[in-house]
């Protein structure tokens, strides 16, 4: 199945999920470029769940807008879990969304020793914060982007289940 087709299922299903519920959301995008949140402002059932969205692709961002510690961000090109969790616990506190989501990944093409296909999907509610790490292998930026997109739609569902 292509992501695109994954990505208009699960948008479908997270909408089901979410119909007659209060539960809002905040986006923290690194690899993703916003992508995330751009799929909850064209489809009208999951624009009302959508409290805001970061982009914070440079490291200055990261660290600036949502208070990821540098060292941090500075280790692995800001692609680690502990960037992941900041960005996530960073969007909640700065947001009045019940459930952040954050991504960050290595996206291709290779600039040295990064593993190309890793993102790290962050999750962060009042009660806790997880982190996820998927390796989509070298299969092209846009196919990472959208695999990327895909798996968060994912964790939404579970959350708001």
């Amino acid at each position: 199945m292509s992501a695109a087709t994954l990505i208009e299922r699960r948008t479908r299903k997270l909408a089901r999920h979410l119909a007659g519920k209060t539960l809002r959301f905040v986006t923290a995008e690194s690899c993703t470029g916003g992508q995330l949140a751009a799929i909850f402002a064209a489809d009208a059932a999951l624009g009302a769940h959508l409290e805001r969205g970061f982009v914070a692709y440079s490291i200055d961002a990261k660290c600036e807008m949502l208070g990821v510690f540098r060292k941090d961000a500075e280790r692995g090109g800001a692609v680690n879990p502990e960037v992941a969790a900041a960005m996530a616990t960073g969007a909640l506190g700065k947001s009045c969304a019940d459930i952040a989501v954050s991504m960050t990944g290595f996206c291709g093409p290779r600039e040295g020793r990064e593993e190309v296909g890793l993102v790290y999907i962050g999750v962060a509610s009042a009660d806790a914060v997880h982190v996820e790490d998927f390796h989509f292998g070298d299969i092209g930026r846009r196919n990472v982007l959208d695999q990327a997109v895909a798996a968060a739609l994912q964790i939404m569902i579970d959350a708001a289940s």
